[in-house]
């Protein structure tokens, strides 16, 4: 159950991380919650002087921070980001090394979430771009499940028992997985965007037979090409054409496993331009041949 944090107004814990937490490649330095009253001073004056900062001044860390607002109003600015009003349901992500400065609207205050955390699992994360200094406010919105995470961090931090440190790197991660999740598919719902792209993929499944052109369905959802492959790349991590050849291929997978059609049929059936056409795509994708794949499918069932 979620304390009622409103009564509470100040949980924080931080944490002592010994080598072994260290060699892990996950660790949590810090975590907590905030709730600062409108007219009230920020940041508050508990925090040991590597986090206690002069909100005009800002200060650099020497570690990631997740900072999920569920009340009130603010400013965030870093050396990457200009000034950004923050709200609720909108998550900052701090990077080490990096001077930002935030804090609460005086006649609004906030509640804020945070925990900070290093190591080699998430440098290699930041490094191959899934975090950016040039993405650092997140519109997750208001979740449950988001503040239960960062509920149950802190319930791990105070109860300190043998391997907290790798329960509170398992919450880390899930609450990393959550809000790219989350903040990467508010991007379409905006305009219907994840409706005209579902609209596309059914259009696609539905025929899966014969021939698409992505231009002429681009045209037939009434949005410009340029802008259509770009949305659809982003949002299935393929672009048009590509995405289209997937599903042919999976649908042969089908027919190969399921069916007793010869590698012949099968290529007039999804249309591709000649059995040796569809062969050699096939191989290239797969690393088989189509028959070599329906007989070790037939042995080990279908991979589709």
């Amino acid at each position: 159950m979620i304390k009622d944090y409103d009564d509470l107004g100040v949980d924080f814990k931080y944490l002592i991380v010994n080598d072994m937490d260290h060699q892990f490649g996950l660790s949590v330095n810090t975590v907590g919650f905030q709730s600062i009253k409108p007219n009230s001073p920020y940041p508050l004056k508990d925090h040991p002087l590597g986090y206690f900062f002069n909100a005009q001044k800002g200060r650099v860390l020497r570690e990631y921070q997740f900072v999920y607002i569920t009340k009130g109003q603010g400013l965030f600015t870093s050396d990457s980001t200009p000034e950004t009003p923050i709200c609720k349901g909108r998550l900052l992500v701090l990077f080490p090394g990096q001077w930002h400065t935030y804090h609460p609207l005086q006649h609004t205050g906030w509640h804020e979430y945070y925990i900070g955390f290093e190591g080699t699992i998430i440098d290699n994360i930041v490094n191959n771009s899934f975090l950016s200094v040039n993405n650092q406010v997140l519109e997750v919105g208001l979740n449950e499940e988001l503040v239960n995470l960062f509920a149950r961090a802190i319930e791990v931090a105070e109860s300190d028992k043998i391997c907290s440190q790798q329960y509170l790197s398992g919450i880390v991660l899930h609450i990393l997985g959550m809000i790219l999740s989350i903040s990467k598919n508010k991007i379409f719902e905006i305009g219907d965007v994840d409706q005209k792209i579902e609209q596309a993929k059914i259009i696609m499944n539905e025929n899966v037979f014969k021939d698409i052109d992505p231009e002429e369905l681009a045209t037939k959802l009434n949005i410009s090409y340029s802008w259509f492959r770009k949305i659809f790349k982003d949002y299935t991590g393929y672009a048009p054409a590509k995405y289209f050849q997937e599903l042919k291929l999976r649908k042969a997978k089908q027919l190969l496993i399921c069916t007793s059609q010869s590698v012949k049929e099968i290529s007039y059936l999804l249309n591709y331009t000649s059995t040796e056409h569809f062969f050699s795509l096939f191989k290239k994708r797969t690393g088989l041949t189509p028959l070599e794949y329906r007989s070790f499918g037939r042995e080990t069932g279908p991979e589709i």
